[in-house]
């Protein structure tokens, strides 16, 4: 099997979105920090796994474009159960990917940190870069 490599200037456009994300967020590029540890590349394992739900996916996008929802307009939005919606909702937060407000009987939830609505966009340019 041969290995293809790409230079810098032939990176795909997405390699550049990439960058502007840790930018964004005022963190130094990947490419700048030292080779994550063992102990590092468990957590962020971990955070792939929480991630790595279409529910979970589709609500994430949900909350990205309305800013904020309470779980029953999510659930319709989604078209789940508000049982199912606050079952992997809670599972977000759990992992502070998302933060809530109460507000009477309705508990609004919105995405805690930018970096996980770039990291989203990021997946989608990748499958869409990747299926021409």
């Amino acid at each position: 099997m041969t290995e293809t490599t790409t230079s810098p200037e032939q990176a795909p456009a997405v390699c550049a979105a990439a960058r502007s994300v840790t930018a964004g967020a005022e963190k130094p590029a990947l490419a700048e920090r030292p080779l994550i540890t063992p102990g590092q590349a468990g957590e962020v394992a971990d955070l792939f796994k929480v991630l790595a739900n279409d529910s979970r996916l589709r609500l994430l996008h949900a909350l990205e474009r309305a800013g904020e929802l309470c779980v029953g307009d999510l659930a319709e939005q989604a078209g789940m159960r508000p049982q199912a919606v606050s079952n992997q909702l809670q599972r977000l937060a759990d992992r502070r990917i998302l933060v809530s407000r109460r507000d009477g009987n309705n508990v609004f939830y919105r995405i805690a940190d930018p970096c996980v609505t770039s990291l989203l966009d990021l997946g989608l340019c990748l499958i869409e870069e990747t299926s021409r």
